[in-house]
């Protein structure tokens, strides 16, 4: 690749795909488990879990001068691999170099007293793991998922990352693209944002579940200390 008066060539979006794309196929070869970010159109997120993913990165002044930098990256195909893990992902990306470059993202775990205080906040207003998923709950609900102080999604001081890239800046192209490529992946598996945060969705929902049968007891005039089983729990609230 040769360079003109110290800028690199221009390169169309169509090329970056092919080029893109052309690697995804290789390393596929060798890796059938490979997970690349594919969209379709330019939008990176349609669920409401993907969009509150991106809300909150694009909300932190810290992150404002170069998250954006990743929206073309991962739109043209450039994250050609994200793992999500509990409370790591893992992403390989495409630049400039002939190598994609290895990028890593820890999130500190989110403390069992916030995650207590989210789970009695929430009290009998999710019914169900799917209701969960699909974002089909209270609006009071999606402020308090979305809070700064207490909420479910991490602030930067929470994310931690590095790129195997030449960039020292505090966040490379590459980081933002991974970091858009998990809103991507949320938006198709809303539940691994759970895995990432490393809590138990369905706690989330038994509890809330537990709350909603004891005021149903309570409202027949009935008492009881008895908990319910697993089985109960799938049957009378799908989880």
């Amino acid at each position: 690749m040769s360079y003109y008066d110290g800028f690199a060539p221009y390169v169309s979006v169509a090329e970056k795909k092919a080029k893109a794309d052309k690697q995804i196929a290789k390393l596929k070869k060798k890796n059938p488990d490979l997970a690349p970010i594919l969209l379709e159109g330019r939008t990176i997120a349609k669920s409401w879990w993907g969009k509150a993913w991106n809300t909150n990165l694009e909300s932190y002044a810290d992150y404002a001068n170069r998250i954006d930098r990743g929206k073309s990256y991962v739109r043209n195909h450039a994250v050609l691999d994200l793992q999500i893990l509990p409370g790591k992902v893992k992403g390989l990306v495409q630049g400039t170099s002939s190598k994609p470059y290895q990028i890593e993202i820890s999130i500190d775990e989110l403390n069992q007293k916030r995650w207590k205080n989210l789970t009695a906040l929430c009290n009998h207003r999710i019914s169900s793991l799917e209701e969960l998923a699909a974002g089909k709950f209270p609006r009071e609900l999606e402020q308090l998922f979305t809070e700064r102080s207490y909420g479910l999604f991490p602030s930067p001081k929470e994310i931690h990352f590095s790129c195997s890239c030449p960039d020292y800046a505090y966040m490379c192209k590459h980081v933002a693209a991974v970091l858009y490529g998990v809103g991507a992946r949320i938006d198709e598996n809303p539940l691994l944002f759970f895995t990432l945060r490393n809590v138990d969705m369905k706690d989330l929902i038994r509890r809330s579940a537990e709350s909603r049968m004891k005021g149903m007891l309570k409202n027949a005039g009935k008492k009881t200390d008895r908990v319910m089983s697993e089985k109960e729990m799938h049957d009378i609230f799908g989880i």
